[in-house]
């Protein structure tokens, strides 16, 4: 039987640890783009598995993609998370957008980033939506061209942000930010 303070408030045991300690917050945050439900078909009937697609971030210049297919939801997705903390890429980010245009595709889906003023916002839809807020990314304009494929257009968008080249060209040479 729950002891009197885990009462207070209707009845409940109340969850978690002491009262006025916050739970911490996960290193990346995650968006999921696709749920599916997959069927093989065997001589006994049809065997069911999930296909969980995934982003992830930081909001600070790291984002990943993850696709993985489990036996229950929970499982799809926590496999499609460690998927996409392998493949993981850093963008340097100059303020608040990109440093130059940039397009790239993946199967028939082929995607156009380009940087904005300061304030425009993030003018995108879809995957590239997702993979730009969890980069961190505030002013981007983008377009989506080609195939609406979830999966495709997110893996366009992260070889788009490959492409960014990472130096600042400056009168005397060449400067990297990163390394600043």
């Amino acid at each position: 039987m729950a002891t009197n303070e885990q009462m207070k408030g209707g009845g409940r045991p109340r969850r978690g640890g002491p009262r006025g300690q916050r739970r911490e917050r996960p290193e990346y945050d995650q968006k999921m783009l696709n749920l599916a439900r997959v069927t093989r078909v065997v001589k006994g009937g049809r065997r069911f598995r999930f296909r969980a697609t995934l982003v992830i971030g930081n909001r600070k210049g790291k984002v990943g993609v993850g696709v993985a297919k489990g036996s229950d939801v929970s499982d799809a997705i926590q496999k499609a998370f460690q998927a996409a903390k392998k493949n993981m890429i850093t963008v340097v980010l100059t303020g608040s957008s990109i440093a130059h245009d940039v397009t790239a595709k993946y199967g028939s889906a082929k995607v156009l980033l380009k940087p904005a003023t300061t304030g425009r916002g993030l003018i995108a839809g879809g995957a590239v939506r997702a993979v730009m807020d969890l980069l961190g990314a505030k002013d981007i304009i983008a377009k989506s061209l080609g195939s609406s494929n979830n999966l495709n257009v997110a893996q366009a968008t992260l070889l788009a942000l490959q492409k960014l080249r990472t130096s600042i060209e400056t009168d005397g040479g060449t400067e990297n930010p990163a390394a600043v």
